[in-house]
């Protein structure tokens, strides 16, 4: 499948320089990216493909190929950091997950959750990868409104995938992790807004814990003051350098404007990052999908249901944002200062942030339905 491309979707004159700058300083959506195998250095992402979804591969002109096709909807996407190995996994009901390859295409494996459990919709490879963790949640009976405990399954790779070992995740629901550091960071979302299980809740119960990579003993935790209670954190990005934030999703509907990013220290611990109220509100309460750019100076966030990507520096400063209608799937882009996003409308951008603003530097139309997550790799 091709996607069109056309250089629109220009917002003003200043994001039209800057993305301008960051194309020239990169070549026509940088020259790196297009190389003679760009399923190799490209990003993966889950999407909607006719009747049915897929795993897809993005390559550097924002071509889109169908790596894996299956009936169920999938949500996150990781590339093993060792070869061509990829998993997407399924959410709501996480009965699945599919392992396939990513430079080949084609399924090679079907996983299943534990007994009692379903997958969480994320998956990561440890850095050696030998090993993929997958958040699982033991599902709590008929009518109950509460989410279920929270296991890490620790799978062995040139096992078939077999789960060789299982920790407790620190809490309920959990959604997204990832090694950042020396920890692995584990997002606890509690109750999740906008399900059955979230009717009349005011409070989600949601946690950070940072566990050992090795063991899964728990070696800090971060929790959020009463008067944020009812945030769930779901989604993790890391620079790389030990640095790490987490993106929330908000129970309450109530118009308050409350902040959905925050840095999570080496002990767990949580902070804020700024921004205008009405920044805040625009985001409608929910961030689908966090990223750093590949510098590691920026943070953005996306929100399908706020129709936009907004961007921070690292050090919590609000930058600016873009619009991108029913926009989620965000990954880190070629070069520093860009990140590149994707819509449920088949659109992919190139957002450009710098110390004077944001913009969008490119637009593709004509893809598939992308879902949730991307995924850059190489």
């Amino acid at each position: 499948m091709r996607l069109r491309l056309d250089h629109a979707g220009i917002l003003d004159r200043r994001g039209f320089l800057m993305g301008a700058a960051a194309l020239l300083a990169a070549g026509p959506l940088g020259a790196s990216s297009l190389r003679a195998d760009p399923l190799a250095e490209g990003w993966l992402a889950t999407a909607g493909m006719g009747e049915g979804f897929a795993a897809v591969g993005i390559d550097g002109a924002f071509a889109a190929t169908t790596q894996a096709e299956t009936a169920t909807r999938l949500h996150g996407i990781e590339a093993s950091p060792t070869g061509p190995l990829a998993v997407a996994v399924g959410r709501r009901p996480g009965q699945i997950a599919l392992v396939f390859d990513r430079r080949k295409g084609g399924i090679l494996a079907t996983l299943a959750p534990g007994a009692g459990r379903v997958f969480s919709g994320h998956g990561r490879f440890t850095a050696d990868g030998k090993f993929l963790l997958t958040n699982e949640i033991e599902r709590p009976g008929e009518g109950a409104h509460v989410m279920g405990r929270g296991v890490v399954a620790v799978r062995a790779v040139d096992d078939g995938f077999a789960i060789v070992s299982e920790w407790s995740s620190g809490g309920d629901g959990p959604h997204d992790l990832m090694q950042s550091g020396a920890a692995l960071v584990v997002a606890n979302g509690g109750i999740e807004p906008n399900t059955p299980e979230a009717r009349d809740a005011e409070v989600t119960g949601s946690g950070i814990a940072l566990l050992d990579p090795t063991s899964g003993a728990v070696r800090g935790a971060g929790r959020l003051p009463p008067d944020l209670a009812s945030l769930s954190l779901r989604h993790l990005a890391r620079d790389g350098r030990g640095g790490t934030v987490v993106a929330a999703q908000d129970l309450l509907k109530d118009g308050e404007a409350r902040p959905l990013l925050f840095r999570i220290a080496s002990d767990g611990a949580l902070s804020a990052f700024d921004a205008p109220d009405a920044e805040w509100r625009s985001l409608r309460g929910y961030v689908g999908s966090v990223a750093y750019d590949p510098s590691g100076r920026y943070v953005a966030c996306a929100s399908p249901r706020g129709n936009r990507v907004a961007v921070w520096q690292a050090d919590g400063r609000f930058v600016g944002a873009v619009p991108l209608t029913d926009g989620c799937g965000l990954a880190a882009g070629r070069e520093a200062g860009t990140f590149v996003a994707a819509s449920g409308y088949g659109e992919v951008i190139l957002v450009s942030a710098g110390p004077e603003g944001v913009g969008i530097a490119a637009r593709h139309t004509g893809g598939p339905r992308f879902d949730n997550h991307m995924v850059r790799i190489g």
